[in-house]
């Protein structure tokens, strides 16, 4: 076991599989010699050469569809969009291309290609530097979409999208980058897509998030329990597809839930956690099912106030969670 921030564990997991598998490729803007915008592939072109750290035009279109040809040739293309906010210029490669390959194939062909992207706020980012994506692309079926929470997971899902042969858009909360430290195996460590994990047994409300508000989440349920409070603390880390047999297993457990996540509220992925939860542990519940969100405001605002109003934080989450462990 090694200690690392998840900006090192990405880079070790990209690092390890270019080793292991030669076609393993990354592409993306500035990922070259200057390592990337975060320094995510920092060393990687010296490491392995121009032909496998490509440095891009600025044109995510242009990127996404060099990607899927090469995936479609036989290699496996790391892209590296530099900010979750540009990669709409891609969307149509990403939905009516990537998603749809094996399908319109009838499962003749795959397309072994991972998204990379930060996204949320939080670091004063303004308008085009803080969205959060993870509800309109999870939306899209054939996608596969992750959120890691913390070094561990961020490489061992890393791992896995490279492995996985379908498109996979992997999501890192950049304030996460350099904030969160923690313990990352020494072994392959691989992290199966699509398998939440609980991060703190409770018994009396369980939190359900992923990416930063996790920690939020976590930090809440010490507070909580300071109080007498036992909260279950869920980390999804796969928005799609959902583990939603941990999702009905923690409702089931305590009763109670409260969904937090960084994105908008209308048609968000606490919408859908909800869904699962009302179709299937509805007699288990002994309150509504809660949810905290940014707002539905069209993006998160440079002065730091308003930064501060829109997004989730700790003293928030555990004022809901009172209120729901009140009922």
């Amino acid at each position: 076991m090694a200690t690392r921030t998840v900006i090192e564990a990405i880079r070790e997991a990209m690092d390890e599989e270019m080793a292991r598998d030669p076609s393993v490729f990354l592409i993306g803007e500035d990922v070259g010699q200057r390592g990337g915008v975060f320094l995510a592939s920092d060393g990687l072109f010296k490491k392995y050469g121009e032909y496998r750290v490509i440095d891009s035009p600025l044109a995510e279109s242009l990127i996404v569809g060099v990607a899927i040809g090469a995936a479609v040739n036989g290699m496996r293309p790391i892209v590296e969009i530099q900010f979750a906010d540009f990669i709409a210029p891609a969307f149509n490669q990403i939905v009516e291309e990537a998603a749809r390959f094996c399908y319109r194939s009838a499962g003749d062909f795959n397309l072994p290609i991972v998204i990379r992207t930060p996204y949320g706020g939080g670091v004063h980012g303004a308008l085009y530097h803080s969205q959060s994506i993870e509800a309109t692309y999870g939306h899209i079926p054939g996608l596969k979409v992750v959120a890691p929470s913390n070094p561990a997971d961020a490489k061992g899902l890393l791992k896995a999208a490279i492995r996985d042969p379908d498109p996979v858009l992997y999501l890192e909360h950049k304030r996460s980058y350099r904030l969160i430290r923690g313990e990352v195996p020494g072994n392959d460590g691989v992290v199966p897509i699509g398998k939440a994990e609980v991060k703190r047994e409770g018994t009396h409300l369980s939190l359900i998030a992923y990416g930063l508000m996790l920690h939020y989440c976590l930090e809440v349920a010490e507070k909580l329990a300071t109080e007498g409070v036992s909260a279950e603390v869920l980390d999804l880390r796969t928005i799609k597809p959902m583990d939603e047999a941990a999702v009905i297993a923690t409702t089931k457990k305590t009763g109670k839930v409260l969904v937090v996540h960084e994105d908008n509220r209308f048609a968000g992925i606490a919408a859908e956690v909800m869904a699962v939860i009302m179709e299937n542990a509805f007699d288990s519940l002994d309150a509504p099912v809660m949810r905290l969100t940014g707002p539905d405001v069209p993006a998160m605002p440079f002065n730091h106030v308003l930064e501060e109003a829109f997004l989730p934080n700790p003293e928030r989450i555990l004022a809901k969670a009172k209120e729901l462990a009140a009922y």
